[in-house]
């Protein structure tokens, strides 16, 4: 049973009731008519009179939450609900959680920003956390396929834009609050405030999860929540060591007393932390260590998430890092493996926050033999401003600007010599480059491949 309730015009079906919901940047009001054209039978708007039935409210975004409450909620209490936010880890935090309990023999969905998977991928979604009538379908149909446990990113945009509003969780985790989306919320506090609200709506036997190392735990760490906290510094779940040898890392962390240890494919310490909130998450849910120890070795990270493609003896990894904490985290991650010199190609998004753009360079030239800066979703804004913006006050001379992603990742592979790595940064999964208000096809890892075949073949010419 598919939800019969649509916010966006061009979901709407026959049948279908249209609520126009007022946006950031645009208003559904303006696109009643279009929902109209596409078949729905009832308009719910705080204006306006249309040719099919039209109920007048005084705000369609808390009658839209009540409907949905009213309508759905049954559905909601049967399932598990976990939701995710921070600014880096999400994905790959919530991608092994959902492959672990699948593992497990508990049928699970994935809502995030790889998209919307139950057993396999089924769409992508244009946001990390859609508008709440699409969460509320991706939910319903989840629990019609049988699954007891829907796990799902919940970004700031989305608390602070009621994506959420009313959906009472069982389990809230917080990863890490590290600079970014300051052009949407000004303040790092206000960027706190705003992902708090997901644990103001823990269900009353919920769980929160906290990253207590993390200097921005006090926001989450609330009075009336069952806090359970992960970290290397003390803590429920508290990490005591981690080594990686022959493409495995073993990690060691304290429980109730005592130490205990575990293997995964993943890299590096910040997919510990990631790993450290799977393992916590389930054992919360009951789990066992026993279990653990066969499911952990089988997760894997998320497409576009240190996608390693070997090339010769060097590597190129792909991975979404688009963050100053996120990039520092990649390159510190393969410095681990790496024995000769890194090469990093990336750039920053267009019409978001400036301030982090020198930061990003002057982390990837410091740490780095060279960067290449190129495009990465400029949006309206500039190329030319964005680079000029990244440059800022940057002292150092190993890099270059090829605006061009592609031919920038071109010349990244050629610079590759012997156990070299070269970081392809900001676009990870994507599919698409976003320039002015298109979507242009563009997948980093299909532009490696594609490069490496051409190569190959002309060696065998």
């Amino acid at each position: 049973m598919m939800i019969n309730i649509k916010s966006d015009s061009r979901k709407v079906k026959p049948g279908d009731t249209f609520v126009a919901l007022r946006g950031i940047s645009s208003d559904g009001h303006d696109y009643i008519e279009k929902a109209i054209e596409n078949g729905a039978s009832k308009i719910i708007a705080e204006r306006g009179n249309y040719s099919v039935p039209t109920e007048i409210v005084p705000d369609t975004r808390l009658h839209l939450e009540k409907l949905l409450a009213d309508q759905y909620g049954h559905i909601l209490e049967q399932m598990n609900l976990i939701g995710i936010t921070g600014t880096n880890g999400k994905t790959t935090s919530s991608f092994l959680i959902y492959q672990a309990l699948n593992l497990n023999g508990s049928k699970t969905a994935y809502i995030g920003t790889i998209g919307f998977y139950i057993d396999k991928k089924i769409k992508d979604l244009a946001n990390t956390t859609p508008d709440i009538a699409e969460i509320y379908d991706m939910i319903v149909t989840a629990h019609e396929q049988g699954c007891q446990n829907v796990v799902f990113e919940v970004s700031s945009q989305g608390l602070l834009h009621r994506r959420v509003a009313g959906i009472k969780f069982d389990y809230a985790v917080f990863t890490n609050l590290t600079e970014d989306h300051l052009d949407v919320h000004g303040t790092m506090e206000n960027y706190a405030l705003a992902k708090q609200e997901l644990f103001k709506s823990l269900k009353s036997n919920g769980v929160a999860l906290i990253n207590i190392d993390d200097q921005y735990k006090d926001y989450f760490l609330l009075e009336n929540n069952r806090n359970i906290t992960y970290g290397f510094n003390e803590s429920d779940y508290q990490i005591i060591d981690y080594h990686s040898n022959d493409g495995m890392t073993t990690f060691k962390y304290k429980y109730k007393g005592d130490i205990l240890e575990l293997k995964t494919t993943l890299i590096g310490q910040y997919n510990i932390y990631n790993m450290i909130v799977a393992v916590a998450l389930l054992t919360e849910m009951g789990i066992d260590y026993e279990k653990l120890t066969k499911v952990v070795p089988k997760l894997k990270a998320p497409s576009g998430r240190l996608d390693n493609i070997r090339y010769k003896i060097n590597n190129i990894i792909i991975d979404y890092a688009h963050t100053p904490d996120a990039i520092l985290n990649v390159i510190n991650t393969v410095k681990e493996v790496t024995k000769g010199n890194i090469y990093t190609v990336f750039g920053c998004t267009g019409d978001r926050d400036r301030a982090k753009r020198p930061v990003m360079l002057d982390i990837v030239t410091k740490n780095c033999k060279y960067a290449i800066i190129t495009n990465d979703d400029p949006h309206t804004e500039d190329p030319n401003q964005i680079v000029a913006d990244m440059t800022k006050g940057i002292t150092r001379d190993n890099y270059e600007v090829i605006l061009d992603r592609k031919a920038a990742i071109i010349k990244g592979i050629d610079l590759l010599n012997e156990n070299d790595t070269l970081l392809i940064l900001g676009k990870g999964h994507e599919e698409y480059m976003i320039v002015g208000k298109e979507k242009i096809p563009f997948n980093d890892r299909k532009v490696v491949m594609e490069y490496l075949e051409s190569k190959n073949e002309q060696k065998n010419a």
